[in-house]
């Protein structure tokens, strides 16, 4: 008696996957986007949760039983949609089976993320063993038979473009990155319903088309306003074990690790510091009062203004990044209230562009700064022989990057994502979403004008700011 109650609880457990699904912030945060973005990513590294988060969204849209919990998009009528992988295969064994339980066995259909009850029917594909076409799931409670039909057709790239067209979907999920054809058509069939489209994915393919739609988005231009990028990392997923991640590590190639363990695009030689974040990593809970300190400037308006503060262990020869700041289309005086915060004598690094003259009142940006309470160096960033070149630059930082000799702040946030995107491009450092890596720059060519500097205590957790800036 008490091996059939046990097995018979353990055969609803099984078929109540989706009832019993607890997501992660980040997944909350990639489906509460759903509310305005008709166009989503999930970025993640392997094994973090992307499938499943991927899964339990069209699972919640097909029956429209979602939980109270649930802060995304909701469909009050049944829906029509498509999910896919690259090839019939891996569409098979990671969506399906997310969907619906192991392809081979019938018997355990239903122990996906479609609740047993609410699968009406399904269509087997053809061509490909154990692969469905179509499934079609009650929208509603579980034994309404009267209850609106919900249809998903699995997809796969390989089959090519001819096959996503002619058809009107409330809804598309994209697991792993499609070629940027079949993106394009999986979008143009959401347009007469408004529909979503999600896509959960590793980047692999590096800084690719698709991945560039998401990751290099201005946040202030039009495409802002309905599209999004959520990225999870190791950290987001309490089940990434520290043993776990020893483990993954030690059979990833160096060159695919931060793709396949903080889900930031592949940039193999292309990225400007190729150096894992962990060594650079410092988390700022011991600063020695003795450490000389500079801040450093990378002036904007229509692109952020960026600053940082950089501390020099002198006596090791170690400089740490202690503060950063980024904030768009705000005037000087508005970056100084925001800087003098870090202490009124902290001596300030600025950029060549400092020169040019404000056109409205004439006086140069370096001037402006000055003005409002900041202690600007007399002389713009440049080395003790009067270069200022970027690669010599960037040559520094990486070369103290490489011996340990630069350390950043675990939770500077925009600085840790710029670092991760910056890369180049035919050999050529591409200029976007640089502001905080330029600063640093700044700070480093400056750093013998590093001053111990006594008003000025240490960074507290940074807190965020309207605009999307993060600062101490």
């Amino acid at each position: 008696m008490l091996a059939r109650m046990e097995a018979e609880q353990a055969r609803r457990r099984s078929t109540a996957r989706l009832s019993a699904f607890q997501p992660y912030p980040k997944q909350v945060e990639f489906y509460a986007a759903g509310q305005w973005a008709k166009e989503r990513m999930l970025s993640a590294g392997n094994q973090q949760g992307k499938t499943t988060a991927g899964g339990a969204e069209v699972a919640y849209h097909l029956t429209g039983r979602y939980p109270s919990w649930w802060p995304g998009r909701t469909y009050e009528q049944a829906t029509r949609a498509w999910a896919a992988g690259v090839t019939n295969e891996s569409t098979r064994d990671t969506v399906q089976r997310m969907l619906l339980g192991p392809p081979a066995q019938a018997e355990l259909r239903g122990t996906g993320m479609i609740p047993k009850d609410a699968i009406v029917d399904v269509t087997p594909a053809r061509g490909t063993p154990d692969l469905v076409d179509t499934i079609v799931v009650r929208h509603g409670g579980g034994g309404d038979v009267q209850a609106q039909q919900s249809a998903l057709l699995l997809k796969s790239y390989e089959r090519g473009r001819e096959k996503w067209q002619g058809d009107t979907l409330d809804f598309v999920w994209l697991d792993e990155e499609p070629p940027e054809d079949i993106y394009t058509e999986a979008m143009a069939r959401l347009i007469a319903s408004g529909g979503l489209s999600f896509l959960t994915f590793t980047p692999l393919k590096g800084m690719s088309t698709i991945a560039a739609r998401f990751f290099l988005l201005d946040p202030e231009s039009p495409e802002a306003s309905y599209r999004k990028l959520i990225q999870m990392t190791d950290a987001d997923a309490p089940h990434i074990t520290p043993e776990r991640l020893a483990e993954m590590l030690a059979i990833i190639p160096a060159h695919e690790r931060e793709a396949r363990i903080k889900g930031v695009p592949v940039m193999g030689s292309g990225r400007v510091f190729p150096v894992p974040e962990a060594s650079i990593s410092w988390d700022g809970a011991y600063i020695d009062p003795s450490w000389a300190r500079i801040g450093a400037l990378d002036f904007g308006w229509d692109h952020p203004t960026a600053a940082v503060e950089l501390l020099w262990d002198r006596e090791a020869d170690i400089v740490y990044v202690n503060r950063a700041y980024r904030q768009r289309e705000a005037t000087p005086a508005t970056h100084s209230v925001a800087l003098l915060a870090w202490g009124d004598r902290l001596p300030w690094a600025w950029p060549h562009d400092g020169l040019a003259h404000d056109k409205g009142s004439g006086e140069t940006l370096a001037g402006l700064y000055r003005h409002a309470g900041l202690k600007l160096l007399p002389l713009h960033a440049q080395f003790s022989d009067g270069g200022n070149g970027v690669e010599a630059g960037l040559m520094e930082m990486l070369t103290r990057m490489q011996t340990g000799r630069l350390r950043v702040r675990a939770d500077l946030a925009d600085w840790w994502e710029e670092f991760r995107l910056y890369h180049r491009d035919q050999g050529r450092v591409v200029k976007l979403r640089d502001d905080l890596m330029s600063a640093t720059r700044y700070g480093l060519m400056m750093l013998r004008c590093a001053e111990v500097v006594s008003d000025v205590s240490a960074a507290p957790a940074p807190r965020r700011r309207s605009g999307g800036s993060w600062m101490g």
